[in-house]
């Protein structure tokens, strides 16, 4: 990505101070980030030439929360942690234009790099996932600040109803996504030809924060070219009760964000069960120990070449979009365990593959 020229204008609106832990003071802050930047991604396709695409006019609204840790030494701070609250959603826009090209040479190329945007934002800094910055050369233990697993929550993919068929011949071919995290996600196998699929598969995922966290669902239609969104749902974690099964039936729609649902028919429904283990002090440690391993091992094979750019087809199929040449690259991959089913090329598994953007594009990590 070329970073031709940034112009910032930022604004505080508004501050809240308060006091939810001893020895912590937390600062909520509503923040208005609007400028003219240039920002130039170099998109190749498989069909087309490689198309430059201008990001412009970006805007971020959202509320940041700043905890300090205090300490008795001068300057009286130890260590500095910044997030973005999970409500309100931290808004970003923006507007794109094709350098001498056409957007729709490339379809989905909005909602992918719109996504993208997205999850980097969402797995990186909203809340509970943040930055711990030690300051004021104080020595300080941080590792009570920083994030860490909360709990495990056992899900299983039981069926779906009454689906959407997005195919002009025959019936869609449906698979499921689910995650807590983006850079985390897990999937089903896929059945073909059918509305009304039923998987009955079970994964494991890792929550850092049950009362702020929720589990988004989303169940796609496999297809040449690009897999098609049929319809998304998330459930709040804090309705769960730790070591008590739970079955739901979530109604699925077009998009979590009301502002661009255009589609309001319906789209069917989706029945998980799920129970929620509140991890003790030997299970937090093995999870973190875990998680470190696999994205160590991840980053291993990204610089091995192993792992590819930004929009990797999934399961080797063409996604229609090729590289992304924005150093965007830490989008999400799916990842996680499973208990039933069997892996397969056409099945898919969920070992690391690729994740997928709203409208059926891959990209990996």
């Amino acid at each position: 990505m070329d970073f031709l020229q940034i112009v910032v204008v930022s604004m505080f609106t508004s501050i809240r101070v308060q006091s939810l832990k001893k020895g912590q003071i937390t600062m909520d802050i509503d923040f208005r980030w609007g400028g003219d930047p240039s920002i130039i991604l170099g998109v190749e396709a498989a069909l087309v030439a490689s198309i430059p695409i201008q990001l412009k006019d970006l805007q971020v609204f959202t509320v940041i929360r700043v905890i300090f840790q205090l300490a008795e030494e001068i300057p009286c701070i130890s260590a500095v942690v910044v997030a973005l609250l999970s409500e309100p959603k931290p808004r970003i826009d923006y507007t794109l234009k094709a350098v001498g090209g056409s957007l729709t040479a490339i379809p989905g190329i909005s909602d992918m790099i719109d996504d993208t945007v997205n999850t980097i934002v969402t797995d990186m800094l909203r809340w509970p996932h943040r930055i711990v910055v030690p300051i004021g050369g104080i020595p300080v233990d941080t590792s009570e600040l920083e994030l860490k697993p909360e709990g495990k929550l056992t899900v299983t993919v039981v069926k779906a109803n009454d689906l959407k068929n997005m195919e002009m011949i025959g019936k869609s071919d449906p698979y499921v996504v689910v995650y807590i995290r983006p850079l985390f996600k897990v999937k089903t196998k896929v059945i073909d030809n059918n509305l009304n699929p039923v998987w009955n598969q079970t994964f494991e995922l890792i929550a850092e924060d049950r009362e702020t966290q929720a589990l988004t669902v989303e169940v796609f239609d496999q297809d040449i070219g690009q897999d098609k969104r049929l319809g998304i749902a998330k459930f709040r974690l804090i309705e769960l009760e730790p070591e008590t099964p739970k079955e739901i039936i979530l109604n699925l729609l077009s998009s979590l964000d009301t502002l661009k649902v255009k589609d309001r028919k319906d789209r069917g429904n989706c029945t998980i069960k799920l129970l929620y283990h509140q991890f003790n002090k030997e299970e937090q440690l093995i999870a973190l120990e875990e998680e470190k391993r696999i994205l160590e091992e991840r980053k291993k094979l990204k610089e091995a070449g192993v792992i590819g750019s930004t929009m990797d087809a999934l399961d080797g199929a063409a996604s229609g979009l090729g590289a992304v040449g924005s150093g965007l690259s830490k989008a999400g991959k799916f990842m996680g365990r499973t208990f039933t089913g069997h892996s397969s090329k056409r099945s898919g598994s969920s070992t690391p593959v690729n994740s997928i953007h709203e409208n059926g594009g891959a990209k990996p990590l």
